[in-house]
């Protein structure tokens, strides 16, 4: 019974902010990897941001030092920071929890969208 529900999304003018959240039932976000993924139209699905269960987190390098991914164990929730939003952002955000062992799955949210324009 695992379960990823995105919030947060919404149109914004370049250079604004959101703030996209993953709640997460049936698996830890303190225990298993957590990802941020996004799919511009018509481009593949591309990863954004990940934050590993030790805490260690890794950025795409178009995101660097704009977006931050983190968490909130109590209430088992994963978050995307985004800032200084550029029009390239436009997207659909998907929330991804990945599996711990081969005989587990990963799973992923149903997405959320951001779109950037003046």
């Amino acid at each position: 019974q695992v379960q990823l529900v995105e919030s947060g999304g919404g149109l914004v003018q370049p250079g604004g902010s959101l703030r996209l959240s993953c709640a997460a039932s049936g698996r830890s976000v303190a225990i298993n990897t957590m990802g941020w993924y996004r799919q511009p139209p018509g481009k593949e699905r591309e990863l954004v941001a990940l934050i590993a269960s030790g805490g260690i987190t890794n950025y795409a390098d178009s995101v660097k030092g704009r977006f931050t991914i983190s968490r909130d164990i109590v209430k088992n929730t994963v978050y995307l920071q985004m800032n200084s939003l550029k029009p390239e952002d436009t997207a659909v955000y998907y929330c991804k929890l990945y599996k711990r062992t081969v005989a587990d799955l990963d799973y992923w949210g149903q997405g959320t969208q951001v779109t950037v324009s003046s």
